[in-house]
C-alpha cells in the first residue's frame, strides 16, 4: 500500500503589516540614539583618568563679608560743566579667609584714606557713561594693594557697592 500525501502549499504574504515595520524601525533608531548619547556623555561614576580633575573640583570656602559702616562722600575734582557734583558710596568686601577680613578691619583707616583719594579723582561724566564696574575693580585693586603692603597673606575677592549715589 502506498500512502499518498496531499501537497499543501503554504505561502505567507511577503508584505506584512507596514505600520508594525515602521514602529520597529523607529524604536531601533531611538535606541541607537540613546546608546550614542550615553557613550558621548561618558560614565559619571567612572574613576577620573588623572589627578588634575580631583584638585580642580575642590570646593571653595564659605565667603565672609565685612562692611564699612560710614559712607564715602566726596565731591568730584573734575566737575561736570562747572556744576558741583557729589558721590556717596557704601561698600562691603568679601573674602574666604577670616585673617584677610581681620586685616581689612585693622587697616580700615588707611583703606578709607586711600579710597577717598581714589573716589575724589573720578570724573562725573565718565562714571555716568562708563559705569561703576571699572571703579569697583579699581577699589578692589587699591584695597588689595594696601593689604599686601601690610603683609596680609591672601586678598579680598570682591567689593560690592551697597549704595552708590551721584548727584
Amino acid at each position: 500500500m502506498a500512502e499518498t500525501k496531499d501537497d499543501i502549499e503554504v505561502a505567507e504574504k511577503a508584505g506584512g503589516n507596514p505600520k508594525l515595520l515602521i514602529i520597529i524601525i523607529a524604536v531601533l533608531v531611538l535606541a541607537l540614539i540613546g546608546v550614542g548619547a550615553m557613550f558621548l556623555m561618558g560614565d559619571d561614576n567612572a574613576e577620573p583618568e588623572n589627578d588634575t580633575t580631583e584638585t580642580a573640583a575642590k570646593p571653595k570656602a564659605t565667603p565672609i563679608y565685612s562692611s564699612v559702616d560710614a559712607p564715602f562722600i566726596v565731591n568730584f575734582s573734575k566737575q561736570s560743566n562747572g556744576a558741583v557734583r557729589y558721590l556717596q558710596v557704601k561698600l562691603k568686601v568679601m573674602a574666604r579667609d577670616q585673617s584677610v577680613i581681620d586685616s581689612f578691619s585693622l587697616n580700615l583707616p588707611a583703606i578709607q584714606h586711600e579710597l577717598l583719594l581714589l573716589l575724589y579723582d573720578q570724573n562725573f561724566d565718565e562714571l555716568n557713561t562708563v559705569g561703576t564696574k571699572a571703579l569697583q575693580e579699581k577699589v578692589l585693586a587699591k584695597i588689595n594693594d594696601i593689604l599686601k603692603t601690610q603683609g596680609t597673606n591672601g586678598q579680598l575677592e570682591a567689593v560690592y557697592f551697597t549704595s552708590f549715589l551721584m548727584q
